[in-house]
């Protein structure tokens, strides 16, 4: 750590939990910065003492962002005694490594994957909106402007309205753009229009794009490419 952070950042991004949580110990005086019982909102310093519940907190690792391409067949889930395959079997070991947000099994394309439990949270939190876009191909082959302009306009789910911030007709089904991230939102709003999803390949989060990065493999993003990710979450 080089210049001061937030408490609540300064435990985050440590591996602490999430910022949410993090607020959550500091409300309950679990969290002591230089033996003293820590408020919500300071600032913590290089070579500050940070304890929670009395153990001292290790100052954050270097923030570490990769890009991965999923194949289809493997879950997000580390540990899930029912996925024969997860992506972490294609990753390098980095203690604390998370997936941004969901992408499921059958689902395919661009995976976000941090040790930055901070960044995550800025990255889904739905405040930010941060948008994603997906090539669907459906059942029923190239969507029609029509059932584009209904998940433009929204439509119903089970948790509530659903739409799309773009749609695009393709050949075989189209491109969407969203900027949510409910669970499997985009196979049940197509599921609703009746154009059942065969394939869905994510494409872009934010300004991060999957380009030709091939099945299976990963890149490490770049300082230029995570400041851009931030600029998509500004911190008041």
């Amino acid at each position: 750590m080089e210049k001061p952070l937030r408490l609540q950042a300064f435990l985050a991004r440590a591996g602490v939990g999430s910022r949410r949580k993090a607020e959550e110990l500091i409300r309950q005086g679990r969290v002591r910065v230089n033996g003293k019982v820590a408020v919500l909102g300071q600032k913590v310093n290089p070579g500050d003492v940070v304890e929670v519940d009395g153990k001292p907190v290790e100052p954050p690792r270097e923030r570490i962002v990769l890009a991965l391409h999923k194949p289809r067949g493997y879950t997000t889930t580390r540990h899930d005694p029912h996925a024969q395959k997860t992506v972490y079997d294609l990753l390098p070991s980095i203690p604390g490594l998370h997936p941004i947000g969901r992408l499921d099994r059958d689902s395919e394309g661009l995976l976000l994957l941090t040790n930055d439990g901070h960044l995550t949270l800025r990255l889904t939190h739905p405040r930010y909106g941060v948008k994603k876009v997906y090539r669907v191909y459906t059942e029923r082959g190239t969507l029609p402007l029509a059932i584009c302009q209904r998940l433009l306009e929204g439509v119903d789910l089970e948790d509530g309205p659903a739409r799309a911030l773009a749609c695009r007709p393709a050949p075989g089904g189209a491109l969407l753009t969203l900027a949510e991230g409910r669970k499997r939102e985009v196979r049940r709003m197509l599921q609703a229009v009746g154009y059942p999803v065969k394939r869905l390949i994510r494409l872009q989060v934010g300004p991060i794009r999957l380009g030709h990065l091939p099945p299976g493999k990963w890149r490490r993003l770049s300082p230029r490419e995570v400041e851009a990710l931030l600029r998509e979450t500004p911190v008041e």
